[in-house]
C-alpha cells in the first residue's frame, strides 16, 4: 500500500510541475500563426498610406505601423517566418551536433581532443560575430540565409554531449557487434547512438528554437536581418527605433510582448525537460 501511494504521490506531484502554462500559451500563438489567414482581417502587406501608425482602435486592434500596415496580421503571419527560422536553425545545428558529437566520441583520444579543443575555440568567440560575419558573407538577407547563419553557430553545445553521450556507450556490446559486422556510421548512429541520448539533448533543441527566434531579432533590429517587406517578430522590432523617438508605443510593445513570450514558454518547457530528465537519470 505505501509503495502504492508513493507512486500515486511522485505521479501527481510530476503532473503539477508540467508548465501547462506554457504549453497552452505556445500552442495558442503556434495554431495562430499556422491559421493566420483565417484570423488576419487585412493583408498584413497592404500599406494603407490614410492610417499610418494609428494607435490601437476596433478596426485595428493592435494599431498600425509607420507604413500603414495591420499589426495585428502581421504578427500572426510574421510569426510563421519566425517559426520557420528557428525551427529550421534548429535542424540544422541539431544534425551539425549530433554527428560532429558522434564522430569525436568514436574517434581516438588524439581526434577527439582536436575536435574538442576546435568546439572550445568557437564556443569562446561571441556567437552573434559569427552569424554577422556569415550573413556579411551570403549577402542576401532571406528567411533561409538567416537560418543558415544561425544554425552553423549554434551546434556546440549540444555536440559536447552528444560527445561525452557516446563515449560513454560507445564499447557497448551491441555496438561493438554492429562494427565488426561491417556496420557503417550513420547506421550505427541511427540504430544504437541516437536513441541512448536524444533525451539528453531534447531540452537543449527546444531552447535553441527561442535562441534562434531571438537572434533574428536582434539581427533585424540591428538592421542586418530580414528586410522590413519580409515580415516577421524580428523586422517588426526594426521599427523600434523610429517608433521609439515618435511614441508610437504599439510599435514595439505588441510584437515586444508576443516575441518575449514566446521565448519565456519555450524556455520554460525546454527547462522542464531538462529537470525531469536529471529526475530520470538520478533514479537509475
Amino acid at each position: 500500500m505505501n509503495i502504492l501511494r508513493s507512486s500515486k504521490e511522485n505521479i501527481i506531484e510530476e503532473s503539477r510541475k508540467i508548465p501547462y502554462y506554457s504549453i497552452t500559451i505556445l500552442a495558442i500563438i503556434i495554431l495562430g500563426c499556422i491559421f493566420a489567414n483565417i484570423i488576419m482581417p487585412y493583408d498584413p502587406t497592404y500599406m494603407n498610406l490614410a492610417q499610418i501608425s494609428q494607435s490601437p482602435r476596433v478596426n485595428h486592434l493592435f494599431g498600425t505601423d509607420t507604413l500603414g500596415r495591420d499589426i495585428f496580421s502581421m504578427i500572426w503571419y510574421g510569426g510563421r517566418i519566425s517559426l520557420f527560422i528557428g525551427i529550421l536553425a534548429t535542424v540544422i545545428s541539431t544534425t551539425i551536433a549530433i554527428v560532429y558529437g558522434c564522430i569525436s566520441g568514436l574517434m581516438g583520444k588524439h581526434i577527439d581532443d582536436a575536435m574538442m579543443r576546435f568546439t572550445e575555440i568557437v564556443l569562446s568567440i561571441p556567437s552573434i560575430l559569427i552569424v554577422i560575419f556569415i550573413q556579411a558573407i551570403i549577402g542576401q538577407s532571406n528567411a533561409v540565409s538567416i537560418a543558415f547563419s544561425i544554425g552553423i553557430t549554434s551546434w556546440m553545445n549540444i555536440s559536447k554531449i552528444v560527445r561525452s553521450e557516446v563515449r560513454q556507450i560507445r564499447n557497448s556490446e551491441y555496438i561493438l557487434a554492429a562494427r565488426s559486422m561491417g556496420g557503417g556510421f550513420f547506421y550505427i548512429l541511427r540504430k544504437h547512438l541516437l536513441p541512448n541520448f536524444i533525451s539528453s539533448i531534447m531540452f537543449m533543441v527546444v531552447t535553441n528554437i527561442g535562441y534562434a527566434i531571438g537572434t533574428e531579432a536582434t539581427l533585424s533590429f540591428l538592421g542586418i536581418g530580414l528586410p522590413v517587406e519580409i515580415i516577421s517578430w524580428g523586422s517588426l522590432m526594426a521599427l523600434s527605433q523610429k517608433a521609439l523617438l515618435s511614441n508610437f508605443w504599439w510599435i514595439i510593445l505588441i510584437p515586444g510582448i508576443f516575441l518575449i513570450t514566446t521565448l519565456v514558454c519555450i524556455t520554460n518547457i525546454g527547462n522542464y525537460i531538462r529537470k525531469k530528465n536529471n529526475r530520470e537519470f538520478s533514479n537509475l
